[in-house]
């Protein structure tokens, strides 16, 4: 039974604050004072018993607790939300789905598995919302109920714990370079070259950064300023196209310009096996039909891709 002393303004300050990893954010949103939104939080970790935010320098973030709480009270607020909207008859009985996708998918099994789903039982009555961005932004929306799913390499990611996984393959990060870059075709014995060279790389506080700076850590690559930080697929093509940078790409977003030779890997092998590639849903949440369909689609989709 929901303990009677926790309310919904202590439960949409703490989402708010979640939401914002800012105290200060979090009150302007909610147009309350600052001091009126942590007394919010200091009342509702009393009455949980635990302590849900830790401060930094980079903000507030959840503690394992807060992590517990999120994952059932996000979509426990969004389901009273859309229960509200359904009275209102809001969608008109058409239905949506909502999810985020991270860089790793975004060229093939998304696509595949979108069209996929548009066959399926429930696809031709469900529309779809994609949302793209960082790993730790996409799963705090899934854990906020915003998102029913998120797919992509994740694993890595802190806010993927209480969250249900479910791996559909591996995939690989690339070293790719235009044909004209001073290092394409050359093998790579001294790794002090790369040092020296623009690299397209994914923004910092990232999953798929932290592969990157692992990797320089075990070939003593000290990378070279300025770089470019993105996680656009299409700009960083683009970027390489055009310049001597050297991208670091998932396999699928280069693999057809691989083939065609408009780019071309080098030879020092990111990683081998690469990262676990799947789908991330919340299991505090009832699944829907439809949902059922999309994951079956991602399913297939990737099943194909590996023949």
């Amino acid at each position: 039974m929901l303990n009677h002393r926790i309310k919904l303004r202590h439960l949409n300050a703490f989402l708010e604050v979640s939401r914002r990893r800012s105290f200060a954010r979090a009150a302007d949103s909610l147009a309350i004072t600052q001091p009126g939104i942590s007394k919010a939080i200091r009342e509702l970790e009393d009455i949980v018993g635990a302590t849900l935010f830790e401060r930094g320098a980079q903000g507030v973030s959840l503690t394992q607790a807060g992590l517990t709480l999120l994952r059932h009270a996000g979509p426990a607020l969004k389901a009273l939300e859309e229960g509200v909207g359904a009275l209102a008859d809001a969608h008109g009985g058409h239905a949506w789905l909502r999810i985020g996708a991270l860089s790793t998918v975004e060229s093939r099994l998304m696509p595949a598995a979108l069209g996929r789903f548009q066959t399926s039982p429930h696809g031709p009555t469900t529309s779809v919302t994609v949302v793209t961005g960082a790993s730790a932004y996409l799963l705090s929306r899934l854990s906020l109920g915003e998102l029913d799913m998120v797919v992509g390499r994740m694993t890595e990611a802190r806010e993927i714990r209480d969250l249900a996984f479910e791996h559909l393959y591996y995939e690989s990060l690339r070293l790719v370079v235009r044909p004209g870059h001073g290092l394409a075709g050359h093998v790579l014995e001294d790794t002090a070259p790369l040092g020296e060279c623009r690299w397209v790389l994914p923004p910092q506080q990232t999953t798929l950064r932290q592969q990157v700076d692992s990797f320089c850590v075990r070939h003593a690559i000290s990378l070279s300023l300025p770089c470019l930080e993105t996680l656009s697929l299409t700009l960083s093509r683009r970027y390489t196209l055009e310049n001597d940078a050297i991208w670091v790409a998932p396999f699928d977003a280069v693999d057809d310009d691989l083939q065609a030779g408009r780019l071309v890997e080098l030879s020092l092998a990111f990683e081998h096996q690469g990262g676990s590639v799947g789908l991330c849903t919340n299991a505090s949440v009832d699944t829907s039909l439809a949902l059922d369909d999309f994951a079956e689609s991602l399913r297939q989709a990737a099943a194909e891709r590996q023949h």
